[in-house]
């Protein structure tokens, strides 16, 4: 950080409750560090928030030094954007709270939150709504980005979920934003990522859920072909009661991996089924009974944090991570033979290949209802590239580019924004049908850019003089209530 910076730094200080760190500080590189190993980047500024004033303080320190923002809250995205290179860093990571209104079934929970922490405060009632498919991921990028998770074919994705935030814009306001106020920026904000600001508060519709009857079952490798054509036979008549994935990987050291089955790699599948054991039994009986017998059955009935939770207990290594990300239309043979022999070639042992059942309530609400667009996909496809750190990352980026290519033929387009690999062209077909609006949107609230460091979604061109459209009611700066 330049001298100029430092003193102008005095400004921020003055008012700001939270922690600001500097490069040279001996909390900096603990501070810049995020989930993503393969991150390695040094912003100008950490200003790690205790509450929205101090995030007001932040934006407006940014905009007036001509830094650019990155916005951590879990620090779990898959591209690391919570954090950039001589960008201040905008750490949420303390701003947990979270309040339950059990009779109107509601949450208003802080962007520092994970979902377990989350589920945690909720389930203590018998509530949930749709959060990650592990605990440890931040509730602010999973919910701005859409949302897919273990309970979204039965109560939708976690955005079709959010019922009204309170955010921080660039020009440093806060605002409250849901179905009658500010209805742009709220339709914008249940998929658009973190293009139009700074949210300090989501409030959440809640569901009761409190089980399911679910686990992994794992076959060998070589009946990859089989598995997956039964996998896409169930899941394609399944009840929204069912979420399913299919996983070509490597078996993790967990307690429900049979020894022998260690450190093999096999196909898997995980199912969580939230209803009666009797009926996910009928449902998932073809997959049991597949010629290929699992060599891997851990279906048992859960709570609901333990479907949650299921792979956070394992073993992790410091891997560095590349995801790129499809929605498939379905599977035929040619897809599923070309995914089988993508895995096989797999670069790292750690790389796996995830297939997500869509449908069910996702695919009931119309496609501009919100800033998702993919509604009707049937699949969503999940290349995740992992490897140990020193080795190069460029034979592991290839293969997931490959294995994502080897499924074009039943590709419906575009990528979950929360996958994305960077690039423009994959962010502008992430959205779809929705983008334009989106950089409509983006351009009245957010005309220079500031939110960048994001699958960015750049200010329309034709609108970048900062007007506001006629349903937000201008900048006002109104507060609304703190989550906490």
């Amino acid at each position: 950080m330049t001298a100029l910076i430092r003193t102008e730094t005095d400004r921020l200080r003055a008012g700001f409750r939270g922690e600001l760190i500097w490069p040279g500080d001996d909390s900096f590189d603990a501070a810049r560090r995020v989930w993503n190993g393969m991150i390695d980047r040094r912003p100008a500024l950490i200003a790690r928030a205790a509450e929205t004033a101090d995030v007001v303080a932040a934006v407006r320190f940014a905009a007036g030094s001509g830094l650019a923002v990155s916005i951590r809250g879990g620090g779990h995205s898959a591209a690391g954007l919570a954090v950039a290179d001589g960008a201040l860093m905008l750490d949420l990571s303390a701003m947990k709270a979270v309040h339950v209104d059990t009779a109107a079934r509601t949450a208003v929970a802080r962007p520092g939150l994970r979902w377990a922490e989350l589920d945690a405060v909720t389930q203590a009632f018998g509530l949930a709504t749709t959060g990650g498919v592990v605990g440890s991921t931040g509730i602010a990028g999973l919910t701005l980005g859409g949302g897919i998770g273990w309970l979204d074919r039965l109560i939708g994705l976690t955005c079709d979920n959010l019922l009204g935030v309170e955010i921080v814009t660039a020009d440093g306001q806060t605002l409250s934003s849901c179905g009658d106020t500010r209805p742009e920026l709220y339709w914008a904000l249940r998929g658009g990522g973190g293009n139009f600001g700074v949210v300090t508060s989501f409030t959440y519709r809640l569901h009761p859920v409190t089980g399911a009857y679910g686990g992994l079952l794992g076959y060998p490798l070589d009946r990859a072909a089989e598995v997956l054509r039964a996998f896409h036979e169930v899941s394609a008549a399944a009840p929204d009661r069912l979420t399913l994935y299919a996983a070509l990987l490597t078996a993790p050291p967990a307690p429900f991996v049979p020894e022998h089955m260690r450190g093999r790699r096999v196909v898997g599948v995980m199912s969580a089924y939230f209803g009666p054991a009797d009926e996910a039994e009928r449902a998932l009986a073809p997959l049991r009974g597949l010629a290929s017998r699992p060599v891997i059955d851990a279906l048992r009935p859960m709570s609901y944090q333990q479907v949650q939770q299921y792979f956070d207990g394992l073993p992790t290594l410091p891997l560095h991570h590349y995801f790129t990300a499809e929605w498939l239309r379905g599977l035929d043979e040619a897809s599923i033979e070309a995914l089988v022999t993508a895995a096989a070639a797999a670069s790292s042992p750690h790389s796996m290949i995830v297939l997500k059942r869509m449908g069910g309530a996702v695919a009931r609400v119309p496609a501009g209802d919100t800033a998702f667009w993919y509604r009707d996909a049937a699949y969503h496809l999940d290349v995740h590239a992992q490897w140990t750190p020193g080795t190069p990352p460029e034979p592991h980026i290839a293969w997931a580019w490959a294995a994502r290519q080897a499924a074009r033929t039943v590709s419906a387009g575009g990528g979950y924004v929360n996958f994305l690999d960077p690039g423009e062209d994959r962010v502008r077909a992430a959205y779809g049908g929705n983008y334009g609006r989106l950089a409509r949107i983006k351009a009245a609230y957010d005309p220079g850019n500031l939110f960048r460091h994001n699958s960015n979604i750049p200010p329309e061109s034709g609108d970048r003089d900062g007007r506001v459209p006629p349903e937000s009611g201008g900048r006002d700066g109104g507060r609304v209530p703190p989550g906490d």
